[in-house]
């Protein structure tokens, strides 16, 4: 049993209570490898912001469970050797799908965990959220829960059509689950491609896709009924056209990526969602830069040269929507 206290990490129980009164949200930036988490937490250092470092099943796979409880404890001594005297860094297993998943992230280190239920029939998803939560409460670990079901390919987490969180069921599932923070759905979506060209408009001036808005209706709701609630929003990519049209200058095919525009983003920061999770945004920035530096560079070959070029694209993308979009910047 590893306690994140030893690795010097913290749950989202203080943090998620100041963003939620301050109104602003946290970013909770997934990661997959070396590069990504150095620019992550030179982003967050340079712009004196709490962070939250997620990954997903399939991430903590290809990365290796061990190996990813020293990256956590890399990126906290890594912060103050940046000059952070006091990070403020989540490690959080997003999408965890079985109890024994997420006990295996508590007990490797982990600070939070998510358990998605979300597919599962109402009264299943109570019952699977509350276990995780009685194991996490244990050591100090705080537990996400998700009501609503998000659209979109990510990783393992897959569905074809999104329904949205009923707020006549969210006090019954907080109270009873007992969860710290609820992951909500209202027109997010996850993936790249978060809507197909029939659900949006097109720009007559540029050609590009508009996505349909976000249902603010349902979060005022949730809102009213849940008032200081942490919520959560999962599937909150942008999905920067710049970054695509790098992409697809120099080989890539990624024809209609449209993600969620971030004036929306901003303006759900401001209220009680105080986590946003931004995956295929560092996804396409890393891309983007090194498809670029390859083409430009051919005679190139070592990684380094490539991967340079694509951490600090992924540094200014992070530092873009800390300051931004989800307003965490100066909260240290």
């Amino acid at each position: 049993m590893v306690s994140y206290k030893e690795l010097g990490l913290v749950n989202t129980r203080e943090m998620f209570a100041k963003a939620v009164k301050g109104g602003y949200a946290i970013p909770a930036f997934n990661f997959n490898t070396m590069e990504q988490m150095q620019a992550i937490v030179q982003a967050a250092v340079e712009t004196k912001s709490p962070v939250i470092m997620q990954v997903s099943k399939g991430a903590r796979n290809y990365a290796n469970a061990t190996i990813l409880r020293y990256m956590a404890q890399g990126a906290v001594e890594y912060a103050k050797e940046l000059g952070c005297a006091n990070p403020q860094i989540v490690l959080h297993l997003d999408h965890g799908d079985t109890f024994e998943l997420c006990k295996d992230c508590i007990d490797m280190g982990f600070s939070s965990v998510m358990i998605d239920g979300s597919s599962l029939p109402y009264e299943e998803n109570i019952a699977l959220a509350s276990k995780v939560v009685e194991y996490a409460h244990k050591y100090d670990v705080t537990v996400e829960a998700e009501l609503g079901v998000l659209a979109g390919v990510e990783d393992e987490v897959s569905s074809a059509v999104s329904h949205y969180t009923k707020p006549e069921e969210v006090i019954d599932f907080s109270q009873r689950t007992g969860c710290d923070s609820l992951a909500i759905s209202i027109g997010t979506s996850h993936g790249a491609y978060k809507f197909t060209p029939a659900q949006c408009t097109r720009d007559p001036k540029t050609g590009k896709l508009v996505p349909p808005p976000l249902a603010f209706d349902i979060l005022h709701e949730i809102e009213k009924k849940l008032p200081g609630f942490p919520i959560v929003l999962h599937g909150s990519s942008s999905v920067p056209q710049d970054e695509v049209d790098t992409i697809n200058k120099f080989g890539g095919k990624l024809p209609d990526a449209v993600g969620i525009p971030e004036e929306q983003l901003r303006e759900a920061s401001k209220s009680a969602v105080c986590k946003i999770n931004i995956d295929s945004d560092s996804r396409l920035a890393m891309t983007a830069a090194i498809r670029k530096y390859l083409a430009e560079n051919p005679g190139h070959f070592d990684p380094r040269q490539y991967l340079k070029p694509a951490r600090e694209n992924m540094k200014k993308m992070y530092i873009h929507k800390i300051v931004n979009v989800l307003g965490s910047n100066d909260k240290l």
